[in-house]
């Protein structure tokens, strides 16, 4: 008989530009990716690239 699949650590999370948000410009700048909940319990700060203002910039991990 198959067993069922345990639950996985890996979770998705949406990383938000954290200027754009500041700069009160209309759109908004997210990344959809997945991340360890074991190896990484905080949330997520990464420099990703915005297209709107065409440069690099903090994006945090939302919800």
């Amino acid at each position: 008989m198959a067993s069922k699949k345990a639950k996985g650590n890996r979770v998705q999370v949406i990383l938000e530009c954290t200027e754009m948000k500041n700069s009160g410009l209309p759109g908004t700048s997210r990344y959809v990716t997945t991340k360890n909940r074991k190896n990484t319990p905080e949330r997520m700060e990464i420099m990703k690239y915005n297209p709107i203002l065409k440069k690099m910039t903090l994006h945090k991990e939302i919800k």
